[in-house]
């Protein structure tokens, strides 16, 4: 569903700043927490540590970008389900 333009604009203007505050001040923290848990364990540096079971690369498919792009979607109509209640079209009426 879609979200009316107010509820994302009201998130955006309060929402978004307040959880970014958060995340700063977790940053902050993290140098000393991970001092005291398991600060040589760095899966993100050293990938022989990750503790994740290994994907086989026969499993994995490329799938191009630019085949993507190309999705034609001008011959489908958009429902009153699709759009969900709340649109901002039904609301103009």
């Amino acid at each position: 569903g879609s979200l009316p333009k107010w509820v994302v604009n009201k998130s955006s203007q309060f929402l978004a700043p307040k959880a970014m505050k958060k995340m700063y001040k977790a940053c902050l923290k993290y140098p000393e927490w991970k001092q005291k848990h398991d600060p040589h364990f760095k899966p993100w540096l050293f990938p022989e540590q990750s503790r994740l079971p290994a994907l086989a690369l026969s499993e994995l498919s490329l799938q191009h970008a630019d085949s993507l792009e190309n999705i034609d979607e001008s011959s489908l109509a958009e429902s009153k389900e699709d759009r969900g209640d709340g649109s901002d079209e039904d609301s103009l009426t």
